[in-house]
């Protein structure tokens, strides 16, 4: 998927959580032979402590700040593609920093779908620990709607219903 110039190739799936992020962007960069790097790992790796943990020990604006810090020092391989955390875009000039050093993807899909997606894995997910069946739905249902606009700048959308491996590559290669 090179491009013509000798720019890198980046590609950061975002999206909110439960999307299909990592699982996406892990297949493409196994199908495209690039290297796969998921931040919220990464992260975690650096803090020694899961993201849960450090949240609830420093809070969400020490996390934003730390989550900025490995997105923009981080020095990828030539040919990468990146998952990103469900927030991440939605802080400091992050969506104009990906765009500006890579291509973005979007994974969306809709509240009830990340409802069903998400009520199993919420112990993990500091934001949905304590939600159940309609108040979770109503957080999501809003949250989104709050983050929508930061994701409605990637460069490119996709369906998170229908995602191929191929749809994918195709997808990044247009434009």
């Amino acid at each position: 998927m090179n491009n013509s110039s000798n720019k890198p190739d980046l590609v950061f799936f975002i999206g909110f959580m439960g999307c299909g992020k990592t699982t996406w962007s892990r297949k493409l960069a196994a199908h495209l032979g690039y290297e796969f790097v998921d931040l919220d790992h990464l992260l975690e790796e650096q803090l020694g402590m899961t993201i849960a943990e450090y949240f609830s020990s420093f809070g969400e604006d020490a996390f934003r700040k730390l989550e900025s810090d490995i997105l923009k020092q981080t020095v990828f391989a030539e040919n990468a593609i990146i998952s990103t955390g469900g927030g991440l875009p939605c802080f400091f000039d992050h969506m104009e920093w990906m765009n500006a050093n890579g291509k973005t993807v979007y994974i969306k899909l809709s509240p009830k779908t990340l409802v069903d997606r998400l009520e199993k894995g919420k112990a993990k997910r500091p934001l949905l620990r304590d939600k159940h069946g309609d108040e979770l739905l109503n957080f999501i249902t809003d949250k989104l709607a709050e983050r929508e606009g930061f994701y409605l700048q990637a460069s490119h959308i996709a369906d998170g219903i229908s995602l191929s491996v191929e749809g994918l590559e195709a997808l990044i290669q247009s434009k």
